[in-house]
C-alpha cells in the first residue's frame, strides 16, 4: 500500500530503462524500502538498471516487456502482479524518433504510433483491470507538452502522445468510482538520452525534476501536471493562438 505520505511499497516501471522511470525509483528508494518491477526488453541497459536499483537497496524483479508486442502484454502484466499488489505503475516507455523521417517513411511512423499510442493503450486497459481488482493504486502516464498542440517540428511524435494523453485522461474518469488514481504528466524538453544532440527548448528540465513531479502527482492524487509547472500557462496560451500566428513561431 501507499503510506500516509505517498510512498509506495511496490513500483512498476513499464519502460524500465527510461531515465525518468529510474529517477522516480531512486527518489522513492531514498524514502523507504522499495520493491521495483522492472519491465523492459532484455538488454545491457536493463541489466545496468537492475544493478543500479539493487545498489540503492531496492528489491528488483525483472519482467520481459516489449511495447510493440501487444500480444504478449496480458502475460507480461500478469507476471508483474504475480508477486502481489502494485501500488504505483509508471507508463514510461516511448520513442521520439527522427521527425522528418517519421512523416516520410511509413515504417518509422507506424513504429512511433505502435509504441507510443497502441502499446500505451494496451497496458492501460490491463493495468485498469488489475488495479480495479485490487481496489487501490496509481497509474502515472508520461505524456508531453508536444501532445497539446501539433507543431511542424514533431507532429508525428506529438500526435502519438496526444492519443496517449487522451486515453489516460479518460481513464482517470473511468476509474474514479473504483478509487484507483490516474495521473498524466506532461514534461517539456527533458535533457536525457532521448534528446541527446538536440537543441534544448526553453524551460528544459531533467529526469530528476520530472521524477519529483511524478512523486507529487501520486502523493496529492493529481490528475494532470506539467514539468516544469510554468509550462501550463505557456501551453494554454499556445493552444489558443490562431494558426496563422502559431505557425510563425520558432517552436
Amino acid at each position: 500500500m501507499i503510506d500516509a505520505v505517498g510512498n509506495p511499497q511496490t513500483l512498476l516501471l513499464l519502460g524500465g530503462t527510461s531515465e525518468i522511470a529510474l529517477a522516480t525509483a531512486a527518489l522513492y528508494a531514498g524514502r523507504r524500502p522499495l520493491r521495483v518491477i522492472l519491465a523492459a526488453r532484455p538488454s545491457g541497459r536493463r541489466d545496468a538498471a537492475r544493478e543500479s536499483l539493487e545498489k540503492q537497496g531496492c528489491t528488483v524483479e525483472v519482467v520481459d516487456f516489449d511495447a510493440r508486442d501487444t500480444a504478449s502484454h496480458t502475460a507480461a502484466i500478469a507476471q508483474c502482479f504475480a508477486g502481489g499488489d502494485v501500488d504505483v505503475s509508471l507508463v514510461a516507455f516511448g520513442l521520439l524518433g527522427d521527425q522528418e523521417q517519421a512523416w516520410t517513411d511509413v515504417d518509422t511512423a507506424v513504429e512511433l504510433a505502435e509504441t507510443n499510442y497502441v502499446g500505451a493503450v494496451s497496458v492501460g486497459v490491463l493495468l485498469a483491470e488489475r488495479l480495479r481488482a485490487q481496489g487501490h493504486g496509481s497509474i502515472v502516464a508520461l505524456s508531453t507538452v508536444a501532445a497539446e498542440r501539433p507543431r511542424r517540428a514533431n507532429f508525428v511524435y506529438g500526435s502519438t502522445k496526444a492519443g496517449l494523453d487522451a486515453f489516460y485522461t479518460g481513464l482517470t474518469e473511468a476509474l474514479r468510482p473504483s478509487g484507483v488514481h490516474v495521473g498524466v504528466v506532461r514534461p517539456g524538453f527533458v535533457r536525457s538520452r532521448m534528446t541527446e544532440g538536440l537543441d534544448a527548448a526553453p524551460l528544459a528540465t531533467t529526469p530528476e525534476a520530472v521524477a519529483q513531479v511524478i512523486v507529487d502527482v501520486v502523493r496529492k492524487k493529481k490528475e494532470q501536471a506539467w514539468a516544469p509547472a510554468p509550462l501550463r500557462p505557456v501551453m494554454s496560451a499556445l493552444r489558443h493562438l490562431p494558426r496563422p500566428i502559431f505557425r510563425r513561431l520558432p517552436v
